[in-house]
């Protein structure tokens, strides 16, 4: 069977539609090896790596209450006052316990809670020491996160730290979730967030330098290819200030998005791009990162777009010409 890495980016609630780009290509045969991910394309990653399939993972997220993500602590139900108190006071509108909790029952469904669990034997590099790495941004230091490895720089045990904590870093979206607090060796506490504030698609992190790489890294990268005929303006009015910052966020990490995939190193050829824009009886519309009130139809039609995106990729993917065009031809 062929084997690939596999890199997904973020995209919030539309994961749906990486999802459905995995299922094309477990389809067609391919295995996946090394896996990393930021924000939603972390979680993603983490199932595959504990030993869901995409057939496993599209039937749990089509089923899966997205607004139980907009978990709330004390301030954020004293209304419009306690979601300002919660901003300021704890850096976040929402709490983001129940999505950790959901991940980590998921995985140790499959038994595989910690990094430890999925230590590769033998890696021919350190970066392959764990199946899967997620990337998260240190606010503190101002610095790129690749999890678990970079848990060192804490004083930790990359082996015995929780897959599960390791996302909801990863998915800390700045002012939405509340940043992770992670203390150092010297006791100085880090915020930890989204790391797609620093690279949301880093499909670079598992190349190995060579200029004959056994197998690809394929990138899975939802995009907006948005037809003329989508609406102008936010799917629901801007009432509250909850509303307003959901909006800003989502528009923030859907710009980093559409973010310069270098081609002189081949990422472009080697991406599966996912639209975002979704036809439902009749109308078009686009699925923003934030929408946690997306319906089962456009969970479905997401899916589907992911599918069909992959089906077209593979169709004219040539792992030897790529390599020899952007490997070997470019001299290494």
């Amino acid at each position: 069977m062929p084997r690939c890495d596999a890199v997904f980016a973020g995209g919030g609630v539309r994961g749906i539609g990486l999802v459905g780009a995995v299922a094309a290509v477990e389809q067609a045969g391919y295995t996946f090896e090394n896996l990393a991910g930021t924000s939603a394309g972390a979680i993603v990653a983490a199932l595959l790596a504990a030993g869901y399939t995409g057939d496993e993972l599209a039937a749990i997220l089509k089923t899966l209450d997205y607004t139980r993500f907009q978990d709330q602590g004390f301030l954020d139900k004293l209304a419009l006052p306690g979601k300002a108190l919660s901003i300021l006071l704890e850096y976040g509108l929402y709490e983001g316990r129940f999505i950790e909790n959901w991940l980590a029952g998921l995985l140790a469904a499959k038994g595989k809670t910690t990094f430890g669990a999925i230590r590769l034997p033998a890696p021919e590099q350190e970066k392959y020491t764990y199946k899967f790495q997620a990337i998260a941004a240190d606010l503190t230091d101002r610095r790129l996160l690749v999890l678990p490895g970079d848990l060192r720089r804490f004083g930790l045990d990359p082996d015995e730290f929780p897959i599960a904590r390791a996302v909801r870093m990863s998915i800390g979206i700045p002012l939405f979730y509340e940043p992770v607090r992670l203390a150092d060796r010297h006791g100085d506490v880090h915020l930890i967030v989204d790391g797609g504030l620093l690279s949301n698609f880093p499909v670079w992190l598992l190349d190995d330098g060579s200029d004959d790489p056994p197998w690809p890294t394929f990138g899975f990268k939802l995009v907006d290819y948005a037809p003329r005929t989508l609406a102008d303006g936010p799917r629901r009015p801007l009432v509250n200030l909850s509303q307003y910052l959901e909006t800003v966020i989502s528009a923030m990490i859907d710009a980093q998005d559409n973010c310069y995939i270098s081609h002189v190193h081949g990422d472009f050829q080697r991406t599966i791009p996912i639209p975002t824009a979704v036809e439902i009886n009749g109308v078009h519309q686009k699925i923003a990162t934030t929408d946690f009130a997306i319906t089962a139809e456009e969970s479905a039609a997401l899916f589907a777009n992911g599918f069909a995106a992959a089906e077209n990729f593979l169709a004219s993917w040539d792992f030897a010409a790529w390599k020899q065009l952007f490997r070997r031809g470019a001299g290494g």
